[in-house]
């Protein structure tokens, strides 16, 4: 996958309702492999991701892009913890998507995950009140963006919204989501891209007929 940078940048699709689940959708078309398509090519097209995500500002995008020039190893490690990540995620929310339980390997994983960006949260005093703000340093700057993505994927399952937890009814998409349709209808990721699409293929089959 060609690196998209943040130039006339590669745009995400972020319609998971949640920040874990649009990592988990950094795959097009999963269930077609010879189809697929990874988004997360490079450590700057993992950037991008949080800057469209507002995990980062534009500033700290370029900083962190900068950095990682500089550290090229570094960078290619935090990528491939990226991915490591996002399969777990996909693994297990989209078992819990289906009814089914999520394997043990997996759940481990995130745990493992958000129990480490628990370190790396300080309370921080603001307006005569306090809150949570994350700390790097020179040595897991690349990494930070990870932290806030394991913390979300924390409250995710603990969290009643779980219930409305869907994969798209597309049949070469399995992106997820949270439905939040007044009355829990939604089937697809997005109703401009595979909405629209299977209503054109039922269309097309029914002139057919």
């Amino acid at each position: 996958m060609h690196s998209h940078g943040s130039e006339p940048g590669f745009q995400f699709d972020l319609s998971g309702g949640s920040l874990c689940l649009d990592l988990s959708n950094t795959v097009s078309r999963r269930k077609v492999p010879e189809r697929a398509a990874d988004h997360l090519g490079s450590y700057a097209d993992l950037v991008a991701f949080a800057e469209q995500s507002k995990i980062l500002s534009p500033k700290q995008s370029d900083e962190l892009r900068a950095q990682a020039r500089r550290h090229a190893s570094q960078a290619r490690e935090t990528l491939r913890n990226a991915i490591s990540l996002r399969e777990n995620l996909y693994g297990v929310f989209s078992a819990l998507a289906k009814g089914k339980p999520a394997a043990p390997g997996h759940l481990r994983q995130i745990n493992d995950s958000a129990v480490e960006a628990l370190t790396h949260r300080r309370l921080t005093p603001a307006d005569g009140r306090y809150r949570w703000e994350w700390q790097w340093n020179n040595k897991n700057v690349l990494d930070r963006i990870l932290w806030p993505i394991a913390q979300s994927a924390a409250e995710l399952l603990t969290s009643p919204e779980l219930d409305s937890l869907r994969e798209c009814e597309a049949p070469d998409c399995a992106w997820l989501f949270l439905d939040q349709s007044r009355n829990r209808s939604r089937r697809w990721c997005d109703m401009k891209v595979c909405g629209n699409r299977q209503k054109a293929r039922r269309h097309y089959q029914r002139t057919r007929q």
